[in-house]
């Protein structure tokens, strides 16, 4: 797992110093738009981003919060803390469990091997996800870009003030009740406790509320008429000069990463003109504390409502990894390991929850910073977070002062930048099945929810390919009634010597694809065009590797109105999965004596010609 990897250390030393650079940035900016703060975002580009190298399968990935992982934590973080009341300090405990579950079952799919199999999530699912969370990161944005922000608007945290009263006399009543004093002849302690809650406790629950109030894309799109009316035009400016120098310097070199120039130059310039800006939260100096309130009074009560939600966390983070694993090979001519990736993904992933990071992914522009950097092995990975350590501890009451505006800047250009343009384009040449697949994810992703917006498409997608492959199965088989076919007609060269005298009798039955539940009615409709009349009827599996429990009973039923209606059934070329399969219901040989299935036609003409009277 560690072989060579201190070779190439200048390159290594290089690469990883100039990918951890670009992370700084988009690290701070995810924080934000997380909703937990620009300290969570580098956590998570620190830890995910060591342990992730030192344990991955990919020798030069680069790893830390992405677009997709950070606006599904948003909307997961946005909807704990709804759960909570609001209350950020309640709700993080749960927060960081459901990551560090997603780095659980990240190294469980690694571990029993599952890794291999995530490509086989179908195309539009993935682009519609990809393009709604373009969508998701832009109109998240426009209320900071337009300086608004719903804790600063006093007029707006006024109209949840009645709601927050009743949050915090409804947090009283559960105290006693847990306590066991709340008794309903006597509510003089509540009316105590009541009376000591002060304005201050109010405004900050009611605070609380209106940001929640306007989190998220309906939240966003709920509020901006207010931001309108508020807005801030020295935040507007910021935020444009910053998307403006971001595609000015992407124009002129791309040796010098654009996030961080535009990031260093306009809080320079606005830190020094001493402008009145919104500065980010505040980063904690020092180096982060494990969060141990996750494993306080755990019990599996309070994890299992977020237990689908870690799962959908935890493949997509592998989704993410794996597809930047192979940009990565492409790169570098090599071969990475996807499920020790996953492992290495997993114990990133589940440390930087423990500490309050991020959770996150193997990044591409970060990965493809650090290839062409020089990097070439694990080493340029872990120096990339050991960079953001430096920076965390040296300049984090520095990178406070930064605008929020400026990140709000960086990632309007992310969330330009991750959307699928190859499959919007495509829509116009792609099957309509797929584009409704893709529209429904993208659609569902935005205004609803990411979690099942991906479940619900790769339910359609499966539905679909299902039906599509049960339709060109049932296209490729065939009836053939050989007394109205023409020898030179009949594509299967073994059949053309077919005794003349038998045909009348005999019918061929070709099955061409797995029997499977998307095309067993098809084979009913086939099997009841062979007429009573008939004596033999030969259905030839040669091209069936194939058969699931719907197919298998179909087949029994088929078996079973044949021997109703005197009609011999007789097998050829029967692949082993399917023969195993008919055995364990007894179909061979209740239904069909293991002597009426033959390895090739020619054994079947021999079985004929014995047991076939031409019927004049």
């Amino acid at each position: 797992m560690f072989k060579n990897i201190f070779t190439n250390i200048r390159g290594n030393l290089f690469g990883g110093i100039t990918a951890g650079i670009v992370a700084l940035p988009l690290a701070l900016a995810f924080g934000v738009q997380s909703g937990l703060g620009p300290d969570a975002g580098l956590y998570g580009a620190i830890f995910i981003g060591f342990f992730a190298s030192l344990f991955g399968g990919t020798n030069t990935q680069i790893s830390g919060p992405t677009a997709p992982m950070t606006a599904l934590s948003m909307v997961i973080i946005a909807g704990i803390i709804g759960a909570n009341d609001g209350d950020v300090a309640k709700a993080l405990p749960f927060i960081l469990m459901v990551f560090l579950l997603a780095g659980l079952i990240q190294i469980l799919i690694g571990v029993v091997g599952w890794g291999k199999y995530i490509k086989y999530i179908p195309y539009p699912v993935v682009s519609g996800f990809m393009t709604a969370i373009g969508v998701i990161i832009l109109v998240t944005q426009v209320l900071p870009v337009l300086g608004y922000y719903a804790e600063n608007d006093s007029e707006f945290i006024n109209e949840f003030k009645p709601q927050a009263e009743e949050i915090l006399l409804d947090n009283i009543l559960k105290d006693e009740a847990e306590e066991g004093i709340l008794v309903l002849e006597d509510f003089k302690e509540t009316v105590r406790r009541a009376d000591e809650i002060t304005e201050e406790e109010i405004i900050r629950e009611a605070s609380a509320l209106a940001k929640n109030k306007s989190s998220g894309v309906i939240g966003s799109l709920n509020t901006v008429s207010r931001a309108v009316k508020n807005v801030r035009w020295l935040e507007v400016a910021l935020a444009f000069l910053t998307i403006f120098l971001i595609y000015t310097f992407r124009r002129i070199t791309k040796k010098i990463p654009a996030t961080l120039i535009a990031l260093l130059v306009v809080s320079a310039g606005a830190i020094l003109l001493k402008l009145d800006y919104q500065p980010i939260k505040e980063i904690p100096a020092g180096f982060p504390m494990p969060n141990l309130d996750i494993f306080a009074n755990f019990s599996v009560s309070q994890i299992s409502p977020y237990i689908f939600t870690a799962i959908t966390l935890a493949f997509l983070g592998a989704i993410d990894s794996l597809l930047t694993s192979i940009v990565a090979d492409n790169m570098t001519k090599t071969k990475h390991k996807p499920n020790q990736e996953l492992i290495g993904q997993g114990i990133g992933n589940s440390l930087a929850a423990i500490f309050g990071g991020l959770p996150g992914a193997g990044a591409t522009i970060r990965t493809v910073v650090n290839i062409n950097s020089g990097g070439t092995t694990k080493l340029s990975g872990m120096v990339a977070a050991v960079l953001l350590v430096v920076i965390l501890l040296l300049l984090g009451p520095i990178a406070s002062q930064i605008p929020a505006a400026v990140l709000a800047g960086i990632l309007v250009t992310v969330g330009i930048g991750v959307m699928d343009y190859k499959g919007l384009k495509a829509i116009p040449n792609m099957p309509i099945s797929e584009v409704i697949v893709m529209l429904v994810v993208l659609v569902l992703s935005v205004f609803w929810n990411l979690i099942y917006a991906v479940g619900i498409g790769l339910v359609l997608a499966s539905l679909i390919f299902m039906k599509k492959l049960g339709d060109a199965t049932a296209a490729r088989s065939q009836i053939i009634p050989l007394s109205d076919a023409d020898e030179n007609d009949i594509p299967w060269k073994d059949e053309r010597g077919f005794p003349k005298e038998l045909k009348e009798e005999v019918y061929i039955k070709h099955l061409d694809g797995p029997m499977f539940f998307g095309n067993t009615n098809d084979f009913h409709e086939l099997a009841k065009g062979i007429p009573d009349t008939a004596s033999h009827v030969i259905i030839r599996m040669d091209k069936v590797p194939y058969m699931d429990q719907s197919g298998l009973y179909a087949m029994e039923e088929t078996l079973y109105r044949f021997s109703k209606t005197n009609i011999t059934a007789v097998l050829v070329h029967l692949e082993r999965q399917p023969r195993v399969m008919m055995e364990s219901i007894d179909i061979i040989p209740d239904l069909l004596p293991p002597e009426r299935i033959f390895e090739d036609f020619d054994e079947v003409l021999v079985y004929l010609n014995e047991n076939v009277e031409d019927v004049v």
